[in-house]
């Protein structure tokens, strides 16, 4: 890392808010008190190292830490919060797709991912949708005869030479 003091300063005034709050017993940040948010820290170090010392090898890790730690405090206060492969597979998702953003390569293997995830996290409501397209299917198949019928009809009446 070329600057240094970006790094060290987003984490040492990370962990010094997180254990001064932790001294001084704020009740509103007992919440936040927990390793999700030194993950927290440590991927705002990182992104911030990222885009201020333009270092941009330092996204995709950034992202992973920091989004790993949003998404375990959200499981806790949260409910409707998703916990499954598909979420930590969106957040590695998004830490490719910023990275490629900045480094122009890693765009498809970002874009493959995310594709994956949104896969996984959505699967109820794609297995509906196409058992709803494949009950439809089966019902028209059942009456393919009767196009044939319209289309006799057509040739015969509707269609003048």
């Amino acid at each position: 890392m070329k600057k240094q003091g970006i790094f060290s300063g987003i984490i040492l005034i990370g962990f010094g808010l997180y254990f001064l709050s932790e001294q001084l017993h704020f009740p509103f940040l007992h919440s936040l008190q927990s390793w999700p948010t030194l993950l927290m820290i440590v991927g705002l170090a990182l992104l911030g190292q990222a885009y201020y010392a333009k270092e941009y090898q330092q996204i995709f890790a950034g992202t992973i830490l920091f989004g790993f730690g949003l998404h375990f405090h959200f499981l806790q206060y949260v409910k409707v919060w998703p916990n499954d492969i598909g979420m930590l597979l969106f957040i590695i998702a998004i830490g490719m797709l910023l990275h490629a953003q900045k480094t122009k390569s890693g765009f498809i293997h970002g874009l493959f991912f995310l594709l994956l995830s949104c896969s996984l996290l959505f699967y109820n409501r794609i297995n509906q949708w196409f058992n709803f397209v494949e009950s439809g299917i089966s019902a028209l198949w059942k009456f393919w005869p009767v196009g044939l019928i319209i289309a006799g009809i057509y040739l015969l009446f509707i269609k003048k030479r």
